[in-house]
């Protein structure tokens, strides 16, 4: 059996590298273009939450067209959003048009639900002991994100002859084209290869039924997500709040942004070292430690330190929990459609994370919210620690492929 990761595995590498740097530039845009083009201060934000709300709504009928249609036409498909973002948000700027703003950024929400699935997919028909190592590296596309990104604003965001920002919308057309002839070289594979060929009388291939090994999976990259959407956003709200300038918030943001993808380099390697449960309970550790720090110090350092710990705690539990659930699958029937379960689960919480900050700041505040955090994590790692008592092993292992 074949310990090394197949060509395939870098052309999903390159994919989500693709698919977050779309990501990050929506961060550093939406919120300075959306008070520009909003009709009252209150709406600016609307974009953005439109975004995350389309990425929640698009991801389990993307699934679920994958488990039809396959991966490699799915993926095709799943870039023409990213064209009609790009058109419609560097014509909204043009024109200072709101409502083609949130047009933009609810195609990029798509686009990104289906863009979402190149972890998984690069896992399909490899061995247990290379799922998280792929995973893991699809993920690190992060890394590329976090310098791409930031760079490729900065770049188009002033350009003689052109509004503020309206470039940056027009690269996204040029990201797409990139997605499209990647996903045109990937390979060719069936619908899916619990369904393929399909007999006159067979009936439609079930999900997986839920066990509590799936869903700590789910829960673990769930709650991580949102945990860390809630307190990244709120963190900012509360720097700006302690009047820090604008370029130190910046710098702080993309030091947690380094630290969420960065360590997918070798997360397969601790996973493989240390086991899931190790991985995914040092995960949420991590978030209850940033929940910790946030209570107890104050100041710029103090801040920007705990959004590194939060980086890290993310990358351990969603690279641990998608990896859980990619064993715990292997090729199972229906695995497809509870991967769709697994990202709409992580999508709800997300959109949580995005919507909420601003209400919970102003409510319960910036001690609350992370007492609030800190009680969610703490419950999730005593689940996780009686549900993986052991290193759980493929429920389907006889089912996978070396391929």
């Amino acid at each position: 059996m074949s310990q090394t990761l197949p060509r395939r595995t870098y052309l999903y590498f390159t994919a989500q590298s693709i698919n977050l740097t779309t990501a990050v530039m929506s961060v550093t845009m939406a919120a300075i273009v959306g008070s520009a083009l909003a009709p009252a201060a209150q709406w600016s934000t609307l974009p953005y939450g439109v975004q995350f709300l389309c990425v929640m709504l698009a991801t389990y009928p993307a699934a679920k067209l994958m488990s039809r249609i396959g991966r490699r036409p799915a993926f095709i498909l799943g870039a023409l959003p990213l064209i009609v973002s790009g058109v419609s948000g560097f014509f909204a700027v043009e024109h200072q048009q709101f409502a083609l703003l949130v047009l933009s950024h609810a195609a990029l929400g798509v686009y990104i639900a289906f863009a979402n699935f190149n972890r998984f997919a690069a896992t399909d028909n490899l061995p247990a002991l290379l799922k998280p190592k792929a995973l893991s590296l699809v993920v690190a596309g992060g890394v590329v994100a976090a310098v791409v990104g930031p760079t490729l604003t900065e770049l188009l965001r002033e350009v003689a002859g052109y509004s503020l920002f309206s470039l940056c919308y027009a690269a996204f057309v040029g990201l797409a084209m990139l997605s499209l002839l990647i996903a045109l070289c990937l390979p060719d594979s069936a619908p899916s290869e619990q369904a393929a060929q399909p007999s006159a009388n067979a009936t439609p291939v079930a999900a997986p039924a839920l066990n509590p090994t799936l869903l700590t999976a789910m829960a673990v990259a769930a709650v991580g997500y949102g945990v860390m959407n809630l307190l990244m956003i709120q963190a900012s709200m509360h720097m700006q709040h302690m009047h820090e300038d604008f370029s130190d918030v910046r710098l702080a943001i993309q030091w947690h942004v380094i630290a969420m993808f960065a360590p997918s380099f070798f997360t397969g390697a601790i996973i493989e070292r240390l086991g899931l449960r190790t991985t995914i309970c040092s995960g949420l550790a991590m978030l209850i430690g940033c929940a910790l720090l946030n209570m107890t110090s104050q100041g710029y350092a103090a801040m920007t330190v705990s959004l590194v710990i939060l980086g890290l705690g993310w990358n351990l539990t969603y690279v641990g929990g998608g990896a859980l659930l990619a064993q715990a699958l292997q090729n199972a029937p229906g695995a497809m459609q509870m991967q769709g379960k697994n990202d709409l689960a992580i999508a709800i919480f997300a959109t949580l994370g995005a919507f909420s900050p601003a209400l919970l700041l102003s409510s319960i505040g910036w001690v609350g919210t992370n007492v609030l955090c800190l009680v969610l994590c703490a419950l999730l790692l005593i689940a996780a620690v009686l549900v993986l008592q052991t290193r759980p092993h493929p429920h389907y292992a006889s089912m996978s492929s070396g391929k």
